[in-house]
């Protein structure tokens, strides 16, 4: 799936891959977190064999002109959960709909684990 918009210009159409690099990249700037993960094994199989590895530990998921965006990730022990968390989505938020010109409809972070 993709998303698409037009202006003036023409049609612009931007890919879910290329939004989830945008998010996995925001998610690992943030304090606190240590690592995005696959959701499932079958992900970490494939990501073995591959060498790019950017977007990894993110859904993205469109409908229309709204981004829904999933993101897994593992935090730093001694940590707030919930203050990473949060900073987290608004970071996802703002650099996706800076990256994309539309509108995030929801971040969910989803903690796999915790690691020193």
């Amino acid at each position: 799936m993709s998303v698409n918009t037009s202006n003036a210009y023409g049609k612009i159409t931007i890919s879910d891959m290329a939004i989830a690099k945008v998010a996995s990249q925001a998610a690992m700037e943030c304090y606190g977190i240590v690592d995005t993960v696959s959701r499932r094994f079958t992900d970490s199989l494939a990501e073995l064999f591959k060498k790019d590895t950017r977007g990894k530990g993110v859904k993205v998921t469109t409908d229309g002109d709204k981004i829904y965006i999933d993101v897994y990730v593992i935090i730093k022990f001694g940590v707030s959960i919930n203050a990473v968390a949060q900073s987290l989505k608004e970071s996802v938020k703002y650099r996706v709909e800076r990256f994309t010109g539309m509108i995030v409809d929801s971040v969910n972070v989803n903690v796999i684990g915790v690691r020193l």
